[in-house]
């Protein structure tokens, strides 16, 4: 199977992309987290803030500050026990408990990693990992690598004016495992989410920042310690009291990987992941290897886009104010829905808050956008409304720009929706909202190749982690779902001859409260 197809089987097709009669071993499942072995450890305060309300004032931050960061964006947060029947007919049932955090993941598998390169007062210059089971750092490499990190990315920011970089990895069997080739389309998504809270506390904190999906990968790597048969870095992320120098353009010298391996001494340290017994996935590595840059000279921009234009009619969105809330609350009360939609009237209001937070989060730094560019976002949202106050049942595209919405067919899809799900898990006879993220059918890969896709599924996971938060903010609940017929939905949105298509859904509503155990690990 060529790359190509595979990508657009993993979308339109996922019985074709995937190895069949798949068993999972849940007895050998990785863990959840990675765990280092005989390196020096740093711990973190476990005293950390019950609020995150406003933002605080821009300071140089210390280690307790760093921990209470680290945990807000990838930290466990939750341990959760929940009871399925082992079949309808059976006396007892399967506990299953999870560990949760406050960025969702697909399955409760949480396939990305956290490192960060740090530059605080009270411990030593390097390279760590964000042990999130034990809420700690572990030191990879000791030293100061900011001409290594700068060239790394193409000269294109200042990083030795930044305290620190996060570096947002996938560890590919962590949820292969579970979900064979279809993980490859959900880890850019989880990473997706994961940089999306990170962006969302980080302006609690005062930290200015911006990602870079464009970096010399194999030197990346090679700093941290990684195995590209295993795990690879996918987003760059610097973070500074203050903003910056950040050009798009970089230093007019081209920098390879692998000069910039042969400046340091490879590492391989040892890390537990529990698996006894890891199985290939070549179409991961595969795609993987297609996906990596080795030059500088190979960074791109992306032309700007133009506005998608609609002939329908327009039904204007109430002006509302940017929501205030306390992050840490949102975080918490998150849920998901299964079967626990309720169904209930969606005010005007109420949409026009959850629609404009979520794409107001699209207005941040990469390295995508030409610095003095006002792009349009690459992903956009649409909907199937129902019951909402005032507008009519139907198919809409949210013009983020206009804050209105563009009809494109009136009516109730709820059912052909519902018809299009692989699995029956969620009723979306009882979700008001069934909102779509959309993206450009190609991936991007005229202009990035097969790293497109990457980084439009993160994007997409990005908006899907702004919807969350706010929705959560509003009082309803959101659950997103790969497991939908994209072709239905982009039918239902007439997406196809705009050169677009649905990348996710994320059934929106109010919910009752499930029967589960579950208990906080904040202190």
């Amino acid at each position: 199977m060529s790359l190509k197809e595979f990508l657009l089987n993993l979308h339109f097709d996922i019985d074709k992309a995937s190895v069949p009669n798949w068993k999972v071993d849940w007895e050998d499942a990785p863990l959840p987290y990675k765990l280092y072995r005989g390196l020096p450890e740093v711990p973190f305060s476990l005293e950390v803030p019950l609020t995150l309300e406003e933002q605080e004032r821009p300071t140089n931050p210390n280690l307790r500050k760093i921990g209470h960061f680290l945990w807000f964006v990838y930290g466990l947060t939750q341990v959760s026990q929940t009871v399925f029947p082992s079949d309808p007919t059976a006396k007892t049932a399967n506990l299953v408990q999870s560990f949760r955090r406050f960025a969702p993941s697909g399955g409760a598998l949480y396939p990305n990693e956290l490192y960060v390169y740090l530059k605080i007062k009270d411990l030593p210059v390097g390279m760590y990992h964000y042990d999130a089971a034990h809420h700690r750092l572990v030191l990879l490499r000791e030293g100061n690598f900011d001409s290594y990190i700068a060239r790394a990315l193409g000269n294109r920011n200042d990083v030795s004016a930044c305290f620190g970089t996060v570096f947002v990895s996938t560890m590919f069997w962590k949820n292969f495992f579970k979900y064979n080739n279809f993980s490859y389309r959900l880890q850019g998504l989880d990473a997706g989410v994961v940089i999306g809270q990170l962006l969302e506390v980080s302006k609690r904190f005062g930290f200015a920042t911006g990602v870079y999906f464009q970096f010399l990968d194999r030197a990346i790597n090679h700093l941290i310690g990684l195995s590209e048969q295993e795990e690879s870095v996918y987003a760059v992320i610097p973070l500074s009291v203050e903003p910056t120098i950040w050009s798009t353009n970089g230093g007019k010298i081209e920098v390879t990987a692998s000069e910039l391996c042969r400046e340091l001494t490879a590492i391989q340290p040892r890390h537990y992941v529990r698996s006894q017994r890891v199985k290939e996935y070549p179409m991961l590595t595969k795609m993987n290897e297609a996906s990596l840059l080795d030059s500088t000279q190979m960074f791109q921009l992306m032309e700007a886009k133009e506005s998608l234009n609609f002939d329908g009619q327009a039904e204007s969105l109430p002006h509302v104010n940017q929501l205030s809330y306390d992050l840490v609350s949102v975080c918490q009360k998150r849920f998901s829905p299964d079967m626990d939609f309720v169904l209930g009237k969606v005010s005007q209001t109420q949409l026009a808050a959850l629609m404009q937070e979520a794409t107001a989060s699209f207005s941040y730094r990469n390295d995508l956008d030409g610095a003095y560019w006002k792009n349009e976002p690459r992903v956009s949202l649409y909907g199937c409304l129902y019951n909402v106050e005032g507008i009519p049942n139907g198919a809409y595209y949210y013009d983020s720009t206009a804050h209105e919405l563009r009809k494109v067919q009136l009516g109730d899809y709820r059912l052909q929706l519902q018809s299009g799900m692989s699995l029956d898990n969620v009723n979306l006879l009882q979700v008001p909202l069934c909102l779509h993220v959309a993206g450009d059918r190609e991936s991007f890969g005229t202009a990035l190749g097969y790293r497109g896709y990457r980084i439009q599924q993160m994007e997409a996971g990005m908006l899907v982690q702004r919807l969350l938060l706010t929705a959560s903010a509003l009082g309803m609940g959101g659950h997103p779902l790969l497991g939908f017929d994209a072709n239905l939905s982009d039918k239902i949105y007439k997406m196809e001859p705009h050169g677009i298509t649905s990348l996710i859904q994320i059934p929106i509503g109010p919910y009752r409260q499930r029967p589960w155990l579950k208990g906080s690990l904040q202190s």
